[in-house]
């Protein structure tokens, strides 16, 4: 039977999830999307989503694929899903893929942003969704350390204990930082990231705010590549999947 590979454009609040990668006992979002199209398919569907996203985080874009022998056009799929898709998850658009195509795989970059709630009242429509921080945040010595993170780096120093990787080298194309009113957020794009590795940026950057690290200093921290002297691992609710990028009719469409 021959079957057609499928390319989802979604979206997520992933507050009340255990992240993206299906769990036997918890809720995840690529579990609760597996539910929804194994029903509309007559089939068993499993999700392949371009990364790993922990409890708590969200996807403001987030591509993921599917293999289904099922005749849906992809461009009935939306209605259909979202028909019975809780209200925190969204699918947007639909489009069938090369046969090699995988979303993870296929991914040529990725930025996600994380935003921190800078006042010293906390507001509680942010709750899960930015990081309370009541402390003034000294903006350009952010910016200033940030700019060291930019290039082919080893960021072994950025990654929490977890998932195994053959190499901890990846490239960053950009890390901003921009004021919102009361919202700090701070993007990264790169071409992949290592575990927790954006959450451990920003806490580094908090920490250079807090004068604990040396504006400076980053480049040595990268070179020793220890966990323990940069700074926290920032909490998940803060952190968005914000831009992905692809080749092809996915890139075309999907992003």
């Amino acid at each position: 039977m021959t079957t057609k590979n499928i390319a989802m454009r979604i979206i997520f609040d992933g507050a009340r999830y255990h992240g993206w990668q299906v769990q036997k006992t918890v809720t995840t979002v690529a579990g609760t999307l597996e539910t929804v199209l194994s029903r509309l398919c007559g089939h068993p569907v499993k999700v392949h989503g371009c990364g790993r996203t922990d409890a708590g985080v969200h996807a403001e874009r987030y591509c993921a694929n599917f293999r289904t022998s099922s005749e849906i056009p992809p461009d009935r799929l939306p209605l259909a899903m979202n028909s019975l898709l809780p209200s925190d998850i969204a699918v947007q658009n639909a489009v069938y893929a090369p046969d090699d195509f995988d979303a993870n795989l296929s991914c040529i970059k990725k930025e996600y942003a994380y935003r921190i709630f800078n006042s010293r009242i906390r507001d509680p429509f942010y709750s899960g969704r930015a990081y309370f921080y009541s402390q003034t945040l000294d903006i350009e010595s952010m910016r200033r350390a940030a700019r060291h993170f930019i290039g082919a780096c080893d960021f072994a120093a950025m990654r929490s204990v977890g998932t195994e990787t053959k190499t901890t080298v990846r490239t960053v194309h950009w890390y901003e930082i921009e004021e919102k009113g009361k919202i700090v957020e701070l993007r990264v794009c790169a071409d992949g990231f290592l575990y927790n590795m954006a959450r451990a940026m920003a806490g580094t950057l908090i920490y250079v705010s807090e004068g604990k690290i040396g504006p400076d200093e980053i480049p040595r921290l990268l070179e020793l590549k220890d966990r323990r002297l940069a700074g926290p691992t920032v909490p998940p609710g803060g952190l968005y999947l914000t831009r992905i990028w692809y080749d092809g009719i996915v890139g075309k469409l999907l992003t």
